[in-house]
């Protein structure tokens, strides 16, 4: 075998062990369409889109806003009176346990933007103990939030005359990565999804300390 052949198996020794390094640092799934890039060879996931919507304090909010943090994110609306108190109770206990995390963030979108004003919103949030620059509902255009959940979220909002109060929005909780890949969806009406979702929270942490470390 000739110096160049050597070298060659050398390199794509390291090549192999470093890929497989990096499946094995992926502690949790990661959900959605995959595609691959036959040019260099990587896996193209599935990330949250772009976008630009309202907060309850009335400021604007971006997915800018929030690059490089882990999202606890769902969809709800403020005259509910099915799913979503239990899940703003969830909610709400999640972001308490996690109050001192300053690389979690968690977004409640509404799905009736034409009644959750910015007030409305104000005072859903002080209900629950929404604790400024951690817990943010969210108001925009209704077609735009609706694309969010089905495009970037992979989860059902809208309007549905049969639905209870003409709204249908999925009961999910889903968790985003720092790098807007879905990484997790749970039952936000569970207490028992609620533990696993504080699990792969914690995971979702290691996974990240083991990247910085290579």
């Amino acid at each position: 075998m000739s110096l160049n052949s050597v070298r060659f198996v050398f390199v794509l020794a390291l090549l192999i062990s470093a890929c497989r390094k990096e499946k094995s640092e992926r502690l949790l799934p990661i959900f959605g369409e995959k595609k691959f890039n036959k040019e260099n060879g990587d896996t193209l996931y599935h990330k949250i889109l772009p976008f630009r919507l309202t907060t309850q304090y009335g400021t604007v909010f971006s997915s800018d806003s929030i690059m490089g943090k882990i999202i606890i994110s769902d969809f709800f609306f403020a005259t509910c009176r099915s799913i979503c108190p239990e899940m703003s109770k969830h909610m709400a206990r999640l972001q308490k346990k996690f109050a001192a995390d300053p690389d979690l963030v968690f977004l409640s979108h509404t799905v009736n933007p034409a009644h959750d004003t910015v007030e409305v919103l104000r005072a859903y949030a002080e209900h629950y103990g929404a604790i400024r620059g951690k817990w943010y509902l969210l108001t925009g255009n209704r077609d735009t939030i609706y694309a969010l959940a089905k495009k970037s979220y992979l989860i059902n909002a809208l309007e549905d005359e049969e639905a209870d109060q003409g709204f249908l929005h999925s009961e999910l909780f889903v968790l985003v990565d720092k790098d807007g890949l879905i990484r997790g969806f749970y039952d936000g009406t569970s207490e028992q999804e609620m533990k696993r979702l504080e699990g792969d929270i914690l995971t979702l942490k290691k996974e990240i300390q083991l990247s910085q470390k290579h």
